[in-house]
């Protein structure tokens, strides 16, 4: 017999962590909410005929988010045979707020009284028999970190899986009152064992549960909720609510005690108010910033980039090319696996030694705790532009990659933030912008790590002007919700968390290296070489320089539409932004000497249309698996395709300013294009600052 026994429990309760201690699955592991969006299955480690679940990470069971809703329906719809519910002890009046409602369900419940070491640090003591009794369930004292208690929790869990429990807290007795008379009218109509929840939620208001209730019935209950709230004057919701708080403060005063000769300020406390302070959160985390890029970009990482990339193009290409010429391998098949191939996906690939470390750097920072400070600070900046720092956690995961950015975004409550983000969050440079980044900076820029820290603070700066903007579109305007989020200590990083995450973002780099890089670079490859009579030809006659001549006139205003080269490499990395530096790769070569990429786009463009090209790639349309992360989460392709044509928008108006306001300082003075840049920097004033800036084309707009 197969069981199946759900994990339940707040963001960084330590939740994911005992998933793996569980399991022994790979899972990310990081200490901000919404990681964990949907539920994940595996095997418990000794036992394959018992699979948890992991739910997401929520605070309630009520169905105000999507999380919220997976974990409800989950329970009550495929009712697993057990739920281990993960409580951090140093947080227990936040945690029993969910407990209380698993209970409610009528599913046999566990509970991991974890973190049970940072408990005593701070002084609390917890009488393990009292709570038990309260709650009327087993509690096992963990810590899933070290591994304590995991194998007592699994074998308790299997115990409890398949008895009938009763919830036996009761509130008050008013409430229990309204409570056992919904119980009455719809016995027969749910689960004897969820009587209770449901009897609760309708109290609630919860129209959600009117599809399983007796039509007939909803009218009664309608009465009862009305009397309810006449005399306890105040909503049904807020006085379930009420009742829950009152009743964990009970519990909590008899089970918990805590040493006043601890309490005082924690090490974290201390490095809280310099890290996260007013004046000096920002410029702390610009710094961090700051040394990350130069780690990765100036030092090990660009040493190790200038390394492989000397031995791909000086070594690898040239005793390829020998050997497939002793072979007797035709010239076009020499140049596909060589220049197309090799000299593509290499020019890729090169750049793996910055990612390594790159990765590195920043799960360090989420393992340590330090990134769920930033979305703190980061929140007081983006809700003056219409945004929380909810936003920021989806763009800190969007640094890795922008799909599951874009997917994270679900975790926000709010509509209209919900959409913003998803529409926005791929701003953000993701590591897939990272080769095309550290080629500019390479080969225009000497390497410089501020290359890449001014794109990512152009991106924020786009997610904050798109904030501005998209509020004054009637269907994104509201109000921006409040963002609570509960800081984990700072702790030393696990280092086997910290080496899997890192491998699992390294491989994921590869293997698009070696899928949709590599026929991107055939492709390029194949119209570079033909002509369209299928003709071998130099690549200035090829079918690509048709195609790039004919639209590299659009590129012109921002300073490098002059070679088809860029334009053809621009076009191609919106299919998925590896395939820029791939496709240069091929074009380009990389010849006698593996820099010598990046001496040719060095001797190609200047400083000003360098950057203005990478500004424009970066903020476009993102890649199509982003594309169509953006769909899913916005509900229609109209919706997505305005994003997508205001992306592209953006990117341009932005690089035309950039360009051709740094042309004004070269030798040559300003151009014929510095009127229209002019003009849309007066027209992105306007739009930033006017109330209504589309009250003179206002349509009546309806969802897509």
């Amino acid at each position: 017999m197969v069981l199946r026994i759900a994990l339940a429990g707040n963001p960084n309760s330590g939740k994911t962590t005992m998933f793996n201690r569980l399991t022994g699955n790979s899972q990310q592991v990081g200490n901000w909410p919404g990681v964990t969006i949907e539920r994940k299955e595996g095997r418990l480690k000794g036992n394959k005929d018992t699979i948890i679940v992991d739910l997401p990470g929520i605070y309630s069971l009520s169905p105000y988010s999507p999380e919220e809703i997976v974990s409800r329906d989950f329970l009550l719809e495929d009712r697993p045979d057990a739920v281990i519910n993960i409580v951090d002890s140093a947080n227990l009046e936040r945690n029993l707020y969910l407990t209380t409602q698993i209970l409610e369900v009528g599913i046999p419940t566990v509970i991991a009284l974890n973190m049970m070491d940072v408990a005593e640090k701070k002084g609390i003591r917890i009488d393990v028999g009292k709570l038990s009794k309260a709650l009327g369930c087993e509690i096992v004292e963990t810590t899933a970190l070290k591994g304590d208690g995991v194998e007592e929790l699994a074998s308790a869990a299997a115990s409890a899986a398949g008895t009938r429990t009763e919830c036996r807290f009761r509130y008050s007795k008013d409430l229990e009152g309204y409570v056992s008379a919904a119980e009455d009218l719809i016995r027969g109509q749910v689960p004897e064992e969820a009587e209770r929840w449901y009897a609760l939620k309708l109290l609630e208001r919860d129209e959600r549960l009117k599809k399983d209730i007796d039509p007939d019935l909803w009218e009664k209950i309608e009465s009862l909720v009305s009397s309810m709230e006449e005399k306890r004057d105040n909503d049904a919701d807020g006085i379930v609510a009420e009742e829950r708080y009152a009743l964990i403060g009970r519990i909590i005063g008899e089970a918990v005690h805590k040493d006043g000769e601890k309490k005082k300020e924690t090490r974290s406390d201390k490095v809280d108010r310099i890290v996260m302070g007013r004046r000096t959160g920002l410029p702390i985390f610009a710094a961090v910033m700051f040394t990350i890029y130069f780690v990765a970009i100036e030092t090990i990482g660009g040493w190790g980039t200038e390394i492989l990339g000397n031995y791909i193009g000086g070594t690898v290409m040239p005793a390829a090319e020998a050997w497939l010429t002793g072979a007797g391998v035709e010239d076009w098949m020499i140049g596909l696996l060589v220049e197309g191939i090799i000299g593509g996906v290499g020019a890729v690939i090169s750049f793996l030694p910055q990612m390594i470390v790159l990765f590195l750097m920043l799960v360090l920072l989420e393992e340590c705790g330090y990134m769920a400070r930033v979305a703190v600070i980061m929140d007081h900046l983006f809700r003056r532009f219409g945004l929380s720092g909810k936003s920021f956690i989806s763009i800190m995961v969007g640094m890795g990659c922008g799909v599951p950015g874009v997917m994270s975004s679900r975790a926000i409550k709010g509509d209209v933030e919900r959409q913003i983000t998803a529409m926005t969050v791929t701003f953000i440079p993701c590591s897939a912008k990272l080769p095309v980044i550290a080629l500019i900076a390479g080969a225009l820029f000497g390497q410089s790590a501020l290359v890449a820290v001014s794109m990512y603070l152009m991106g924020i700066l786009c997610i904050l002007m798109s904030g501005i903007i998209m509020k004054k579109w009637r269907s994104l305007s509201g109000a921006v919700p409040h963002f609570i989020m509960e800081l984990p200590l700072y702790h030393m990083p696990h280092a086997l968390s910290v080496v899997r995450t890192t491998a699992e973002r390294v491989w994921s780099f590869v293997k698009k290296a070696g899928t949709f890089v590599l026929l991107a670079c055939v492709l390029i490859w194949f119209l570079s070489t033909f002509d369209w009579g299928l003709n071998i030809v130099d690549a200035g006659d090829s079918i690509l320089a048709d195609i790039g001549n004919a639209f590299r006139w659009i590129f012109v205003p921002l300073g490098f539409g002059d070679d088809w080269e860029f334009t053809m490499a621009t076009f191609t990395g919106m299919f998925a932004k590896e395939n820029l530096v791939g496709t240069l790769g091929v074009l380009f070569g990389t010849g006698e000497e593996g820099e010598e990429l990046w001496n040719i786009v060095g001797g190609s463009l200047t400083q000003a249309a360098g950057y203005s090209f990478l500004l424009f790639n970066l903020i476009c349309a993102p890649c199509v698996a982003a594309i169509g992360a953006m769909r899913n989460e916005l509900g229609s392709w109209r919706k997505t395709l305005k994003a997508v044509a205001y992306q592209c928008t953006l990117a341009y108006v932005l690089a035309l300013i950039v360009y051709q306001f740094a042309v004004i300082f070269s030798a040559d003075g300003p151009g014929w294009g510095l009127i229209p840049a002019l003009a849309a920097l007066a027209g992105l004033i306007y739009v930033l600052a006017a109330k209504d800036p589309l009250r003179f084309f206002r349509r009546r707009e309806t969802d897509g």
